[in-house]
């Protein structure tokens, strides 16, 4: 059996400052470097991290002190939100709305769900019996939890409150 833990990247300036970053780089904040120090000592003993290519994933990973093989791989990105990539967050909602129609110019949340469906069997197949971290965006949360978690329809997972927490451990 495969463990994987989910980490959301590290506080970034947008996220400071109510902006959906999207597929933009977007930059870790004072706050999120600090917390990218402390993801590494909360997670000392996993065999190898993977995390999205967008910038504030891999300075996650990288501030985070890990010593282990880190792969980067695009299809952990954060949903596209195409025309709205770097807008204000509440220019998203109802992001319900999106979960199979995509945002102009975008994705929609299934398409992550699908993406993230492929990454899992890349996973399940080349890390089998290991403890693999994962550190993306919150779009990888819900379906993450879609698919192996709660199970829930990905609608209501878009709905459902974002309550952070150090890491979410799931078993493939």
């Amino acid at each position: 059996m495969t463990r994987l833990i989910y980490e959301t990247h590290s506080t970034t300036v947008d996220n400071e400052r109510g902006i959906a970053t999207g597929w933009l780089p977007g930059e870790l904040s004072e706050r999120g470097r600090a917390e990218s120090r402390e993801l590494g000592l909360r997670w000392p003993d996993v065999d190898v991290v993977f995390s999205s290519d967008l910038r504030r994933a891999v300075n996650t990973v990288e501030l985070s002190g890990l010593t282990v093989p880190h792969f980067v791989d695009w299809r952990l990105r954060e949903c596209n939100y195409g025309e709205l990539n770097g807008a204000p967050a509440g220019e998203l909602e109802p992001r319900v709305d999106r979960a199979h129609t995509p945002f102009p110019g975008g994705q929609s949340y299934g398409d992550v769900v699908e993406l993230t469906r492929s990454f899992l069997a890349d996973v399940k197949r080349w890390y089998a019996d290991a403890t693999v971290l994962v550190v993306a965006h919150s779009a990888n949360r819900w379906a993450l939890d879609h698919l192996l978690g709660s199970r829930k329809p990905i609608e209501d997972l878009i709905e459902s409150p974002f309550e952070w927490r150090p890491g979410w451990t799931y078993a493939l």
